[in-house]
């Protein structure tokens, strides 16, 4: 009977703590995921405002819309088709008619709020 009290004993000092760690490293995963997947929008540029920091991208071959929003952090690059080279550019280079790839997250206002927006040169 003792004996059997001491591997129960024995037996839930070993099994909480470890619940726990597994536990908590669970959401840390979750979060760790959200985190590195991004919503992305592509298309042409069809408005910008400077003013309101925002563009709005019309998706290729469709009559969708939609609206991103751009802050200082936000990571300007352009790159042509199929190359490795990236080269850094600022919000100023992005005009109306350009093709571009926004990478963020949406907004519950339906507004991509952008981390990257890549300009898209041709060949």
């Amino acid at each position: 009977m003792v004996k059997n009290l001491l591997v129960l004993l024995f037996v839930s000092v070993i099994a909480f703590p470890t619940s726990a760690l597994f536990g908590q490293a669970a959401p840390a995963q979750e979060n760790m995921d959200k985190m590195a997947k991004q919503d992305r929008w592509e298309g042409n540029v069809v408005r910008s405002s400077q003013d309101k920091s925002t563009l709005t991208v019309r998706k290729v071959g469709s009559s969708q819309e939609r609206n991103v929003a751009y802050d200082s952090s936000t990571q300007w690059v352009s790159q042509k088709h199929g190359s490795k080279k990236v080269n850094d550019i600022d919000a100023s280079q992005v005009k109306d008619g350009d093709r571009v790839i926004c990478k963020g997250t949406w907004g519950k206002d339906g507004v991509l709020h952008a981390t990257l927006i890549s300009k898209r040169l041709s060949h």
